[in-house]
C-alpha cells in the first residue's frame, strides 16, 4: 500500500500574491508533477508575498502541521532586495542539501549566463525535503526534468531524479515516477519490486 505523497507548492511573489498578475508557478508545478509522478500524490498550495517571516511561517506550517513530504517553492531566489526565499528556507532547516542548488544552476547555465545569479537552496526540515526552484515555468521544468537533446533524449539529468530516494531516506513514502518524464534513481538495494 503506497502512502500518498503530500507535496507543497509555494509561489513566492509580491505582485502575484496581491493579484497584479496571475501566478504561473503553481500551475506549472502541478502540470509537471501530474505527468512525472506515477505514485498517488496531492498538493497543498500557497501563494505568498516575498516576505521572510511569511515564507518561514509558511514552510514551518506546511511541514510541521500539514505533514508535507516535499515542499517546492518558486520565486524569490535572485539577488534583488526583496528576494529572501533562500534565507527563509535556511532559517527553518535542520540540514542543508547543497547539491540541489549547485545542480539547478548548472542545468540553467545551459540556457542563460544569468543562472549564476540564482541562489536556490534545498534543505531537510524534520521528514520533509524543501527545494527552492527557479521562478520561470520553463526553468522549473528544465531543472526538475533535465536538459533534452534535439531527439528528446536526456543529455543532462534533472534534480528530480534524486528526489524519490531522498524522500525514502528521510522516512517519507516510496515514490515512483514516469520514466518518460524523469527516471527516479535508487541504488539497487532500495528498489522495491513492482
Amino acid at each position: 500500500m503506497n502512502e500518498e505523497l503530500v507535496v507543497a507548492l509555494v509561489s513566492i511573489s509580491d505582485r502575484a500574491s496581491t493579484g497584479v498578475y496571475e501566478d504561473k508557478g503553481i500551475p506549472a508545478l502541478q502540470e509537471w508533477l501530474s505527468s512525472a509522478l506515477a505514485s498517488p500524490w496531492r498538493a497543498e498550495t500557497r501563494l505568498i508575498a516575498d516576505d521572510r517571516p511569511t515564507i518561514e511561517q509558511t514552510l514551518i506550517d506546511l511541514v510541521d502541521r500539514a505533514g508535507c513530504h516535499l515542499v517546492l517553492t518558486t520565486g524569490g531566489t535572485g539577488p534583488a532586495l526583496r528576494d529572501v526565499t533562500p534565507e527563509a528556507t535556511l532559517a527553518v532547516a535542520d540540514k542543508e542539501m547543497p547539491g540541489f542548488g549547485e545542480e539547478m544552476r548548472r542545468i540553467s547555465l545551459n540556457f542563460v549566463p544569468t543562472a549564476i545569479l540564482s541562489r536556490q537552496v534545498a534543505v531537510i526540515r524534520k521528514q520533509a525535503l524543501i527545494i527552492n526552484l527557479p521562478g520561470q515555468p520553463k526553468s522549473i521544468r528544465e531543472t526538475l526534468e533535465g536538459v533534452r537533446a534535439a531527439d528528446g533524449t536526456v543529455s543532462h539529468v534533472g534534480i528530480f531524479a534524486a528526489v524519490p530516494y531522498c524522500i525514502d531516506l528521510i522516512g517519507g513514502p516510496y515514490v515512483e515516477t514516469n520514466p518518460a518524464i524523469v527516471k527516479a534513481f535508487r541504488p539497487k538495494s532500495a528498489i522495491r519490486p513492482q
